[in-house]
């Protein structure tokens, strides 16, 4: 079900998706602007993660300024493939995985706090899993801004 968005939502979700004040107080920053206080906005970001608006509130940092990552790929026959993702979405590692139409079905990125962990991540998915794990490494970056007005 769609949750019913007021004013202060629109608001909440579009004024600071590149805007996010960085300071000790961000929710109390972002209250000042939309003449409300920090409680409300804090209460209706709970309320729209509650209601699957929105999954978080955190920064995008560029990959691999902060630990490393890495894109990832299986060949998984189709019959098993939901049964491999929900053990693959179970690493706290995995942020996402998504299903491709190609022999390499199942794509994931994973981050991990160094290369070690993130190869005994990958090697565990391998094992739990039985299908090879290939890792795609970062080679080159491009920005893409992933902001989105919301118009409803």
């Amino acid at each position: 079900m769609r949750p019913e968005l007021t004013e202060l939502d629109r608001h909440l979700l579009n004024d600071f998706q590149q805007d996010f004040p960085l300071s000790a107080t961000p929710y109390a920053d972002m209250a000042r602007t939309l003449g409300v206080n920090e409680e409300e906005v804090l209460a209706r970001l709970r309320e729209l993660k509650q209601a699957g608006a929105i999954s978080r509130v955190g920064a995008v940092v560029r990959p691999n300024t902060v630990g490393v990552s890495t894109l990832a790929a299986m060949a998984v026959p189709p019959e098993e493939l939901e049964a491999v993702a929900a053990i693959v979405n179970g690493y706290t590692e995995v942020n996402h995985n998504y299903e491709r139409e190609h022999r390499l079905n199942l794509w994931f990125v994973a981050t991990a706090p160094d290369v070690e962990h993130l190869t005994a991540v990958l090697d565990e998915i391998a094992g739990r899993c039985g299908y090879e794990v290939l890792s795609f490494p970062l080679v080159e970056d491009y920005h893409i801004d992933l902001g989105f007005e919301l118009r409803i």
